[in-house]
């Protein structure tokens, strides 16, 4: 038996609750790093000349390593276990960040983004996989909203040290680097909670892409803007006239956002239709975002702007993993969030590259420009479906697996499980 399937099929609620609670430590001290890293190595690119078009292209080297280490990830946890794998991940991003300290060169960068995205990405959908795989039923809302919000205050802290150290020599590296040595630790003491995979997935993760859409194109929808915002929220934030410490924490009030509102958006994913809960959180967030070049001329407004849109925005992650977890198990969650990433890999690629031209186009305004389309062609794809696939979507617990068969050549985009106790009718988005 290899080690992804050592653990039992049950496990004790003690496990369960170290599990999470690793999980969730774990990928929030990347997630601060991530915060610090990202703006940081934007500001030094622009501070060396380079036009926003190259750095958003570097910054989009994110999304193709997210595209090609995403469809190997499932297997290999299968093989070798899911928490050993997120610890061996989490190792590489250590060893990784300080390098781009160490290489000045442009061209050495772009290696480099790919090898720390591709670990990234791996921690982030073995971590999110642990998660959904350990939440109990009908609670898979609030404890994704937790994680959400831990994460968030992650985020948050970031670019706060950020604001507080500069840009200047090795020490923000360093301290990325420490934090980034810390995350390690809670896997260490949760090995005995790793999910148990005891099949491997049923064909291709590109088979889980057309089960619920809308989730899946959620991933995308906030893959782009988020990374958009996160490459290019502190220059748009210089290219208006604030101070370098100012500019950073627009990514810190992104982040704040998110603390505020994922638990209530994860309880609501519980409790009420997710397609039109994605469809409002998509058009909020776009009326947030177009404000920005209105009230371009206020600090405090630009922060109230930035933070209200990063906290419902993040919810389009949050529902979208919400589905996944209320309709997978093992192998074939782990292989369903990985098509989730997938799509969410693929939102980075094209997010930075969009945003970074938006900006050329129309400095610095083509940043919200850019977002906001982005976001309104998704709750356009919403109100097409919501339109042409009736019923209503099931906000509680769910079959505990799907049976997909082997030999189809094509998903159904909307499969319809056995009737649960609620009453809804159990379509999917």
């Amino acid at each position: 038996m290899s080690a992804g399937t050592t653990a039992p099929l049950q496990i004790d609620s003690r496990t369960r609750m170290v599990g999470i609670a690793a999980s969730i430590g774990a990928i929030s001290a990347v997630g601060t790093s991530i915060s610090l890293g990202l703006p940081l190595l934007g500001i030094v690119l622009d501070d060396r000349g380079v036009t926003p078009s190259e750095i958003g292209l570097n910054a989009a080297m994110g999304g193709v390593a997210a595209l090609v280490c995403t469809p190997f990830v499932p297997r290999l946890a299968q093989k070798v276990g899911a928490a050993r794998l997120l610890l061996f991940a989490l190792v590489v991003v250590t060893a990784t960040f300080p390098l781009f300290y160490v290489f000045s060169s442009l061209a050495a960068w772009y290696p480099l983004r790919f090898i720390f995205t591709a670990a990234l990405t791996t921690c982030f959908i073995l971590s999110e996989f642990w998660i959904n795989a350990l939440a109990p039923d009908g609670k898979r809302g609030l404890i994704l909203g937790i994680y959400g919000t831990v994460l968030s205050l992650g985020f948050s802290v970031g670019p706060a040290i950020l604001g507080i150290v500069g840009s200047e020599g090795f020490l923000p590296f360093a301290i990325g680097t420490a934090i980034l040595a810390l995350s390690s630790v809670p896997v260490l003491f949760a090995l005995g909670a790793n999910p148990a995979m005891e099949e491997r997935p049923k064909g291709s993760f590109l088979r889980y892409l057309g089960l619920v859409p809308l989730a899946t194109f959620a991933g995308f929808a906030f893959g782009a803007t988020d990374s958009g915002m996160l490459g290019f929220i502190a220059i748009y934030g210089l290219r208006v006239g604030f101070n370098e410490q100012m500019a950073a924490l627009l990514v810190s009030a992104l982040a704040l956002g998110n603390v505020v509102s994922q638990i209530p958006l994860g309880l609501l994913s519980d409790r009420m239709d997710r397609r039109r809960l994605l469809l409002i959180i998509a058009l909020t967030s776009a009326a947030a975002i177009m404000a920005l070049p209105v009230v371009s001329h206020s600090l405090v407004l630009v922060f109230v702007a930035v933070a209200f849109f990063g906290g419902v925005s993040a919810g389009l992650y949050t529902v979208g993993l919400v589905h996944l977890g209320a309709r997978l198990k093992g192998s074939d969650l782990a292989a369903a969030n990985a098509g989730f990433v997938f799509m969410y890999g693929f939102g980075m690629l094209v997010g930075p590259a969009a945003a970074g031209a938006g900006m050329d186009l129309w400095d610095p305004h083509g940043l919200a420009v850019v977002v906001a389309a982005i976001l309104l062609a998704y709750a356009l794809f919403a109100v097409w479906r919501i339109i042409t696939v009736g019923g209503k979507a099931q906000p509680g617990p769910m079959p505990a697996r799907l049976d997909i068969p082997a030999v189809s050549t094509r998903l159904p985009a909307d499969p319809t499980p056995p009737p649960a106790a609620s009453g809804h009718d159990g379509r999917s988005q």
